[in-house]
């Protein structure tokens, strides 16, 4: 019963935030765009220093969603405030498509 509520919850979840995103995410645009994001991300989204969470291989909609929570002021932090005041959710779709598409601190790409 309880890895069905856990199958049943996850499901919820990625069904929310696939429901959420704007057009999809194009890597080739997120890269391009993403050059501000490595002074504090890493080129590739993999940060080198602990202060900056890595954003490659994360979940594509995860980063999203954060990225539109930055800009409605739900998510709090006065460097990323700055940062994205002026992107659209296109920006937002693009950046997370290529972060998404990096290999991550665990990934055998």
């Amino acid at each position: 019963m309880k890895k069905m509520m856990t199958a049943a919850c996850g499901m919820l979840i990625a069904v929310a935030l696939a429901s959420g995103s704007a057009a999809a995410g194009n890597a080739a645009q997120g890269k391009e765009k993403s050059k501000t994001c490595a002074a504090c991300h890493g080129a590739d989204g993999n940060s080198q220093s602990p202060d900056f969470p890595r954003l490659a291989g994360q979940h594509e909609g995860y980063l999203y969603h954060a990225l539109k929570e930055y800009k409605a002021g739900k998510r709090k932090n006065p460097i990323m405030a700055g940062q994205i005041t002026n992107l659209t959710q296109q920006d937002f779709s693009d950046l997370a498509a290529y972060f998404a598409s990096q290999p991550g601190l665990y990934d055998k790409r």
